[in-house]
């Protein structure tokens, strides 16, 4: 994937997870808020979002962008870095094929539950377990440098704590962004309706991030008339 694809499939990316966010927007609308938190209230649910989170996500953002710089964005250092911090990452063969089969896709693999745990844990560790730890999975062969800099980008705020990748939040996201005006959100409790909006959140940093690497590399205005001329597919 070209610089200039990764920028224009990242921003149509962004553009479908804030309609999904306002639309969860509406169902959050009963809050009161002060310097440091904000709790969201509903029937006898309340949850509270600290002010540290808000600080975590600034301090990603800052320590990632220094570790692409000293790793010239590399992907095999950034993989180094990943492994050293204790994260597992694995190079199948078909990687995309075996993730396909539970709705997963190459990169970030956020805890997962049940028989998805049970098939992933059986092709990378060859053990059984219904229960997986985070790791990175990817296909043998060249890694896109930006491809992989979005899902270390993920991996570094997992490892921050930042909310938002926990299983259930992340296979609603999934199930949501596949169709925006599924019914079954006006189901879901506030507990789970503010998690699908931190994992909303986490991806769409990363997204950001990404397209401002790539227009830091080819240059604000040589990237908007590439844009333009139509000089990428998407």
């Amino acid at each position: 994937m070209k610089n200039i694809s990764a920028k224009i499939k990242y921003f149509f990316l962004s553009v479908k997870e804030n309609i999904l966010t306002k639309m969860l927007g509406r169902h959050l609308d009963t809050s009161f808020s002060n310097s440091t938190s904000k709790t969201i209230i509903s029937g006898t649910e309340t949850v509270t979002l600290s002010a540290q989170t808000n600080q975590n996500i600034e301090l990603v953002r800052k320590n990632v962008s220094d570790i692409m710089s000293a790793c010239a964005n590399n992907p095999d250092k950034l993989l180094e870095y990943i492994e050293a911090q204790g994260t597992k990452v694995y190079k199948l063969k078909n990687a995309d094929k075996i993730l396909k089969s539970i709705g997963e896709e190459e990169g970030l693999i956020t805890p997962l539950k049940g028989y998805k745990a049970l098939y992933l844990n059986f092709f990378i560790k060859h053990k059984i377990g219904f229960t997986s730890t985070p790791a990175i999975v990817l296909s043998e062969g060249i890694i896109e440098p930006y491809y992989l800099l979005r899902e270390f980008y993920k991996w570094y705020s997992l490892n921050m704590k930042l909310p938002g990748f926990n299983f259930e939040a992340q296979e609603n996201f999934k199930k949501y962004l596949k169709n925006v005006n599924d019914p079954s959100i006006r189901k879901l409790n506030y507990k789970s309706m503010l998690e699908l909006k931190e994992a909303i959140a986490r991806d769409s940093e990363a997204n950001e991030f990404v397209i401002n690497a790539v227009k830091q590399k080819e240059g604000g205005a040589n990237v908007f008339k590439k844009m333009n001329n139509g000089g990428a597919n998407i």
